[in-house]
């Protein structure tokens, strides 16, 4: 009865079975892979984010399969703040990244052709390929001292024929490694692109949530010229407003890939249609919004970061690896367990909920991954009870 593409396993993992135990104890749960924003007692400006929705122009429908020109021209100017011109023309508003990413996959990949995409990463992307019946190919991140892309493997796998990759996914950030890409890294991926007659898809959700500045990183892909380049970003984590489920895709690019690209993508985003009228007028002042809630984010993982290393030393066996952005933080602990052996127990034992490495599919044991979001106190005591963990089984 059911199409194969949605042939998931539904059988609870054992963390999951863990916590749906532990809650029906009634007992405490810290989280530590908390990641809405809204949930983390940070200050919005409630009062400019609901008026921006009673807009009166709400009221009539006005569809345009681009998105509301007001709103793509706040999307514009937010990337010329950023020293990168994109046309309004160029920028397509869409519900979410996700189904960004469904009108880029109908856009350029036949049913069984194959996109590549980073390890570790967040999981989205395995079920995005399945429900547009692609195939997702896997490239390493390598981590040497700080996170490097694997561009040798990438063509390495383009080089086989027949080559059925249609596109190069990159996350600016990686989450949770919060990895940027350098720009010798997007050199290198430009020239693969170029070569194979491949798209380049850049998700930048977490861009403006840098820990530092580097003259290395790549400012934006909506920036690329010599591959047809297409970048994801949204209000969701810019404006820390995923409730309000807007985000977009810039075209860059050769105008020979541009012109025949846009025109596709405007039948696709036709339709579906998905953005709602009082979202779109509301565009515009949500993000201004991120002036006032950015800051306080930044200070909170920044802080939370901060203490973390303070309490790493020689005598516990836990390291952070490096990471330059985003929300999250990847601890190594001693592989005497597995990722998910450590996770259980943390939850069952000590109340705490972090995330295994597996579940974004890093390729050795030995990871925890937790959010940087919690508020100090929630934090604190959440890391210092798994430092105590690990040094008991020490």
């Amino acid at each position: 009865m059911f199409a194969s593409r949605t042939d998931w396993s539904l059988t609870p993992n054992r963390l999951s079975k863990a916590i749906e135990e532990r809650r029906r104890a009634g007992l405490p749960i810290l989280d530590l892979t908390e990641s809405n924003p809204t949930r983390c007692a940070f200050s919005f400006e409630a009062e400019k984010v609901l008026g921006s929705l009673a807009d009166p122009r709400s009221l009539t429908y006005e569809p345009d399969p681009k998105g509301l020109l007001r709103a793509r021209q706040a999307v514009a100017e937010y990337y010329a703040e950023r020293g990168v011109q994109v046309p309004p023309e160029r920028i397509f508003l869409t519900a979410s990244t996700s189904e960004a990413y469904s009108f880029l996959f109908r856009l350029l990949v036949n049913p069984g052709e194959a996109v590549l995409a980073p390890r570790p990463s967040y999981p989205l992307f395995e079920f995005l390929a399945g429900l547009n019946d692609l195939e997702l190919l896997p490239y390493s991140i390598a981590y040497h001292d700080g996170w490097q892309f694997d561009v040798q493997a990438i063509a390495e796998i383009l080089r086989h024929p027949p080559s059925r990759v249609r596109a190069i996914v990159v996350v600016h950030p990686n989450n949770p490694t919060g990895s940027f890409v350098s720009r010798e890294e997007l050199r290198l991926l430009a020239a693969c692109c170029r070569e194979h007659g491949l798209a380049l898809i850049a998700d930048e959700v977490f861009a403006d949530y840098a820990f530092e500045a580097d003259a290395r990183r790549v400012v934006s892909h909506a920036d690329v010229q010599d591959a047809l380049t297409f970048t994801l970003s949204g209000l969701s984590k810019i404006s820390a407003l995923p409730q309000m489920k807007l985000a977009w895709v810039a075209v860059s690019g050769p105008p020979e890939l541009v012109q025949p690209a846009l025109a596709r993508l405007e039948i696709i985003a036709d339709t579906y249609l998905s953005v709602s009228a009082p979202v779109a007028h509301a565009l515009p002042a949500m993000l201004e919004t991120r002036h006032s809630v950015q800051p306080q984010i930044l200070e909170r993982v920044r802080s939370n970061l901060a203490w973390l290393d303070t309490e790493l030393s020689p005598e516990v066996p836990v390291t952070r690896l490096r990471v330059e952005g985003g929300w999250y933080a990847v601890l190594r602990l001693p592989a005497i367990e597995s990722d998910e052996d450590w996770a259980v127990k943390l939850l069952a034992e000590d109340g705490i909920f972090v995330h295994p490495g597996h579940f974004y599919d890093f390729g050795a044991e030995g990871h925890l991954v937790v959010s940087l979001l919690p508020t100090t106190e929630i934090f604190r005591k959440g890391i210092s009870k798994v430092l105590a963990r690990v040094r008991r089984a020490g």
